[in-house]
C-alpha cells in the first residue's frame, strides 16, 4: 500500500546525518526523495568506513554501514551546483518539488540562485528546510557543527559519563551521534506541519533548524532542574538525578538496568531482593529522601543483588512488576524476540543483486503501513532517468495539498 506521504517530492540537497536521516524518514513514509550528490564524490558518508557491505561473493560493494543506515528509499542525482547547467536542472527539480531539504552553510546557496528566496520565486508554496550547525541568525550563524562538537556545547557531555571522582571519570559523547538524529527528527515533524499549514493557506515557508539549538532543547528535565534550581547537574554515569534506584548495577555475572520509579516499586524492589525493611527506613522512604541519599542507599542494594545472575533478577524483578533489563550488546539486541515480532529488522535487494541489511522504521501505521522498496543508492543511479523523465515535463503551476 502506498504510505502516508505519497505524491510528495522531496528535492535533497543535504549530505552526512541530519539532513539525510530526515530524508529517509519521509521515504519511509512514501515521498519521492530525490538525493542530489557531487558527480564522482558523493555524500561524505560513502566512505565513511570499514565496515562496508560485502555482496554475494564476498567482495567489497564500497557501500559503507553508515551511508547504508541513512539512505535507503531515494533516488540518486549526480548535478554540479557549481556550474550553471547544474543550478537550472536543481530549479527545475524545486519547481516540482514540495519540500527541500539542504544543510550548506548560512548563504552558501545564495551565490547559485538556489536559496529559499530564489528558490520561492520559482515556487511559492516550496517548504524550504535548512539545517546547519548554529542557526540562520546570531553571532555563531556562520560556524559550522559537527555532532560531537555540538554534543559538547549544548551542554549534553557535561552530564554524561561517570563523574570526575570515579574510574574512568570525564565528559562523554553519546554511543551514537545523538543531536544529528534528533535534529532530523525534528526537521521532520516541522516539515510534516508545514505541510498542514500549506494544505490550508497554499504558503510555502522557510525552516530554520540547528543542530545547537536542538541539542538544547532536548536537554528536558536537566534542562529544567538547572533553570528551577540555579544548580549545574554534574555527570552521574547511568543514575538519574530524580530518580532512585535508577541505574546499571552490578550482579553476579554482569549487569542489569534497574528502574524504580516510585514508592510502590520500591517496596516490592526491596521485597524481591529480600531487604523489605529498607524501604521503611526514614531516608529511603519516599523517591526524594532517596534522591538526598543515595550514597548510602545504591551501596546497600548492591550487596544484595551481587548475589545472583542476571537472569535470576530480571525474572523476578519483572515478575513484581520491577522496571529492569539486561544490558545487551547489539547482537543480543538483533536476536532479542521482541525485536523480531515486531520486525524490526529486514533487508532490501539492491539491483546488483545482494541484500542490504537495514534498521526498520519503529513506526506502526494503521491504514498506511510502510513498506519498503529502494535499497540505498549507488552514487548517480537514477541520474539519467530523472533527468530525462522529470526535468523534460512542461512546468505546471505549484500544487496545494
Amino acid at each position: 500500500m502506498p504510505g502516508p506521504l505519497q505524491g510528495i517530492k522531496v528535492l535533497d540537497l543535504s549530505r552526512i546525518l541530519a539532513g539525510p536521516w530526515a530524508s529517509q524518514v519521509l521515504a519511509d513514509y512514501g515521498a519521492e526523495v530525490w538525493k542530489v550528490e557531487k558527480p564522482g564524490e558523493g555524500d561524505d558518508t560513502r566512505r565513511w568506513g570499514p565496515p562496508f557491505l560485502k555482496d554475494t561473493e564476498g567482495h567489497n560493494t564500497g557501500q559503507s554501514a553508515y551511508f547504508l543506515s541513512a539512505n535507503r528509499g531515494k533516488k540518486s542525482l549526480c548535478i554540479d551546483i557549481q556550474t550553471q547547467a547544474g543550478q537550472q536542472q536543481i530549479k527545475q527539480l524545486a519547481r516540482q518539488a514540495d519540500i527541500v531539504l539542504e544543510n550548506y552553510k548560512v548563504g552558501g546557496l545564495a551565490k547559485y540562485g538556489l536559496d529559499y528566496p530564489s528558490l520561492k520565486a520559482l515556487n511559492p508554496s516550496l517548504i524550504y528546510c535548512s539545517i546547519t550547525g548554529f542557526g540562520q541568525t546570531g553571532p555563531y550563524a556562520d560556524q559550522a557543527g559537527y555532532d560531537a562538537m555540538i554534543q559538547a556545547m549544548g551542554g549534553l557531555m557535561s552530564i554524561t559519563g561517570e563523574p570526575d571522582t570515579h574510574p574512568g571519570g570525564g565528559p562523554q559523547k553519546v554511543g551514537v551521534a545523538a543531536a544529528d538524529l534528533m535534529t532530523g527528527m525534528y526537521a521532520v515533524t516541522a516539515i510534516l506541519a508545514a505541510l498542514h499549514h500549506r494544505q490550508h493557506s497554499g504558503e510555502g515557508q522557510q525552516i530554520d533548524l540547528a543542530l545547537f539549538d536542538t541539542q538544547v532543547a532536548w536537554l528536558a528535565n536537566q534542562a529544567a532542574n538547572y533553570l528551577v534550581s540555579g544548580e549545574v547537574p554534574g555527570r552521574l554515569g547511568t543514575a538519574h538525578p530524580n530518580i532512585v534506584p535508577y541505574q546499571v548495577m552490578q550482579v553476579q555475572d554482569g549487569f542489569i538496568m534497574l528502574a524504580v520509579g516510585n514508592d510502590a516499586q520500591f517496596q516490592r524492589c526491596c521485597q524481591v531482593l529480600g531487604c523489605a525493611e529498607l524501604a521503611f527506613e526514614p531516608r529511603f522512604s519516599s523517591n526524594s529522601n532517596r534522591v538526598q541519599h543515595r550514597e548510602q542507599l545504591i551501596p546497600l542494594l548492591a550487596g544484595y543483588l551481587l548475589k545472583d545472575t542476571v537472569a535470576h533478577w530480571v525474572q523476578k524483578l519483572s515478575k513484581a512488576q520491577i522496571p529492569c533489563g539486561p544490558v545487551n550488546d547489539l547482537a543480543q539486541v538483533f536476536q532479542h524476540p521482541q525485536l523480531q515480532a515486531r520486525e524490526m529488522q529486514f533487508e532490501l535487494q539492491h539491483p546488483k543483486g545482494y541484500r542490504v541489511p537495514m534498521v526498520a522504521n519503529p513506526v506502526k501505521f494503521s491504514a498506511t503501513p510502510l513498506s519498503y522498496s529502494l535499497a540505498p543508492p549507488e552514487l548517480g543511479e537514477h541520474t539519467e532517468q530523472l533527468l530525462s523523465k522529470q526535468l523534460m515535463k512542461q512546468h505546471k503551476a505549484p500544487r496545494k495539498l
